[in-house]
This record gives C-alpha cells, sequence and structure tokens, in this order.
C-alpha cells in the first residue's frame, strides 16, 4: 500500500520579520498586482534559498498576495539530480527559481542569483511586461 507524497512545504518561505516593506514599496505595489501566480521552487537544504526566500515571502506577505496564487515546490536532491513537483514542467535547473504568471502565461522568472534581491528583480520584470 502506498502512501501520497508529503504536501509540497518549504521552511524557507516563513517570512522574514525584520524586512523592511516601507523600504521596498515599489517592489510591493508590484508583486500585489492583481492576478499574477507565483510558482517558487526551492529547497530547505539551498544555502541560496535560506538566504533568499525569507526575504521574498515577506515581499508577498506585504503586498497582500493571497496563498492560493502561490504554490510553492519543494526540490529535493537525488543522486546529484534535483527532483520534485514541476521541474521538467516548467525547465527548472538552478534553485530558487520562482517563475510570475499571469492568465496562465509566463511574464518573469527569477533564477538562483541575480544582480538584485528577489522582489525587486521581480517588480521591474513585472512592470516591464505591462
Amino acid at each position: 500500500m502506498s502512501e501520497s507524497p508529503p504536501e509540497s512545504t518549504l521552511a524557507t518561505l516563513e517570512p522574514d520579520p525584520v524586512w523592511d516593506a516601507e523600504s521596498h514599496g515599489d517592489a510591493v505595489d508590484a508583486l500585489g498586482t492583481e492576478g499574477l501566480v507565483f510558482r517558487i521552487w526551492g529547497g530547505d537544504w539551498c544555502g541560496d534559498c535560506r538566504q533568499q526566500l525569507p526575504a521574498f515571502a515577506a515581499a508577498l506577505e506585504a503586498a497582500g498576495v493571497p496563498d492560493e496564487r502561490i504554490h510553492a515546490h519543494a526540490v529535493e536532491r537525488e543522486n546529484g539530480e534535483k527532483v520534485g513537483e514541476g521541474i521538467e514542467e516548467y525547465g527548472i535547473e538552478l534553485i530558487p527559481t520562482v517563475i510570475v504568471e499571469k492568465d496562465g502565461e509566463e511574464i518573469a522568472r527569477f533564477v538562483e542569483s541575480e544582480d538584485r534581491p528577489i522582489a525587486q528583480y521581480l517588480a521591474d520584470a513585472i512592470e516591464n511586461a505591462e
């Protein structure tokens, strides 16, 4: 008898309590745009995820993004390969990866390390997509 897999959870998506929303007003406004869906791949074992995702989670919280528009996908390692829901479908190679969709279409993607934090990077991409 097989058990169903555990619910996909990421401890790294607990919002950073010291993240300052007032200092990131433009990012909060962009992330709060109606109709955006956020797909987040990360692993609690991943240093980059532990460093970057709590601040992004705080930004989503400050933007008032409802839980049903945030899809967290826990990534595990098996034999040196990343495994988890949606990895092949969405072409996930590095984590954290965050994809922003609007009306079912990808409008922005953050992959592992960019020149600025996830929230700001995606806010700029969202504004450029509109």
